[in-house]
């Protein structure tokens, strides 16, 4: 049987470079029936690879990563600084902020900083109980990139 599937493999090569060909080609039909139709052809592989260029350094699911921006005192004086500081999502690292920041602000990050903060011990009446654990990025900006951030606080 191993005769048969040479064969089997060599055709089905030459059929995919048939196929290959004909959707490479297109006919360009003309309005005059003495005319015969003229062959032209097409890169549809250039079109996906410029597609893919848009699309390197970014985050899809930026919104995951980013809960919000810290609207602080502290956070104010280091904007005055370039830096800005964001409550993200306590599972994500310095390279998927720093993705998130790219594609939701379209600005490049130069550095980011991560600091884990522990939730606090609260009480109501009788009841005890802490709040939730988080985490918050710093993130430093080229000096003529800016975020705005403020401007419907």
């Amino acid at each position: 049987m191993g005769i048969f599937d040479k064969l089997k493999g060599k055709k089905e090569e030459e059929a995919k470079a048939v196929k290959a060909s004909a959707a490479a080609k297109t006919v360009k039909k003309t309005s005059d029936k003495s005319e015969k139709p003229v062959l032209t052809e097409t890169k549809p592989a250039v079109v996906k690879a410029e597609a893919k260029k848009e699309l390197k350094g970014k985050s899809l699911q930026a919104h995951l990563v980013i809960i919000k921006p810290l609207v602080t005192e502290k956070a104010a004086h280091l904007a005055a600084l370039n830096k800005y500081v964001f409550s993200i999502n306590p599972k994500m690292n310095k390279i998927e902020v720093k993705k998130a920041i790219r594609s939701i602000y379209h600005v490049e990050p130069l550095s980011v900083n991560l600091a884990n903060c522990g939730g606090k011990n609260v009480r109501y009446g009788r009841s005890h109980g802490k709040t939730r654990n988080w985490k918050k990025a710093i993130v430093t900006l080229k000096a003529g990139d800016k975020i705005e951030i403020y401007e419907g606080v």
